[in-house]
């Protein structure tokens, strides 16, 4: 099938998915409770990789206890569906009612002595509504580029349905392919940026890796992001993502200072551990569909 009879086969579903975005959070709330247990309980969506996860990450806790965890984050899991839905019309003014950021003094110095930044976050309830940073920070919006890095879908449709969404505040959406040729024309063109990295991703084949000890675990951890920090002299902080009620979410901004000392990596091994902090605070706010383990390391 041709590209053009596929965009339109597919262009109801755009239709579709607009009209359904234009409701409240309200109203697509009761609907992500029924997508929660219809992922779990009949369509058992990746639960055996949720469940192994949660056995090898967490065995201190009972079996009821992972089980809490387990039924807490499909909920999570379907309230960031709708949750990222919306985002393809909710309006800047309610989008800056449901966020808040903390730390963006630590920005505001960085950019104010020169230096862009690079943000290290994760797969943690809702990562997609980081990309509304530009209206939490107007001043620093006028005269930086702040973006995300990611890796482009395979469906067409489903990448331009996600950079539309990912762009609607202000945020610049840069392929893993291209970042550093892209982050090295702005600072040749004197533009301070602001980019997230999701970095607790499963290495792609040919990744260069950190192995680590990760919640409990013989962890692959990314170190593409750390190289590219060195290379630019870039400034690394950390978003750490907090839900504080259904539908809002509290961002901090954390300087990232690792220790001086001899070991390989140590903005790496840094995140892993802030990351690690916030997942052990509340384990039902972190993706794990993800088959993050998929292929096994030895430390």
């Amino acid at each position: 099938m041709t590209p053009t009879a596929t965009n339109l086969l597919l262009a109801p579903a755009s239709w579709l998915l607009t009209a359904i975005s234009r409701l409240p959070l309200q109203m697509l709330y009761p609907l992500a409770t029924i997508l929660a247990w219809l992922a779990r309980c009949v369509v058992r969506y990746r639960l055996d990789i949720v469940r192994s996860n949660l056995e090898a990450c967490f065995p201190q806790l009972s079996s009821c206890q992972r089980r809490e965890i387990e039924r807490r984050f499909y909920r999570n899991f379907a309230d960031y569906i709708v949750e990222t839905l919306r985002m393809l019309t909710m309006s800047p003014k309610e989008m800056k009612r449901r966020i808040e950021f903390t730390g963006l003094e630590h920005i505001s110095q960085y950019v104010a002595e020169g230096k862009s930044v690079a943000a290290y976050f994760s797969h943690t309830f809702n990562w997609e509504w980081v990309t509304a940073m530009p209206l939490a920070a107007p001043s620093l919006a006028a005269t930086v580029q702040f973006g995300q890095v990611y890796r482009p879908l395979r469906n067409r449709w489903f990448d331009t349905l996600m950079l539309r969404l990912r762009s609607r505040f202000g945020a610049v959406c840069i392929p893993k392919a291209t970042v550093l040729r892209t982050l090295l024309r702005a600072r040749a063109g004197g533009l301070i940026t602001i980019t997230g990295f999701m970095s607790d991703q499963k290495p792609s084949h040919g990744d260069p890796t950190c192995h680590l000890l990760f919640l409990n675990r013989p962890t692959a951890m990314i170190t593409g992001t750390e190289t590219l920090i060195d290379k630019l002299g870039l400034t690394a902080v950390y978003f750490d993502l907090q839900r504080t009620s259904r539908g809002h979410y509290r961002i901090s901004i954390l300087p990232m200072n690792p220790p001086h000392d001899s070991a390989p990596w140590p903005l790496t091994r840094l995140y892993a551990s802030m990351l690690e902090n916030s997942i052990r605070r509340d384990p039902a706010e972190w993706l794990w569909t993800h088959n993050r383990w998929k292929h096994p390391v030895t430390l």
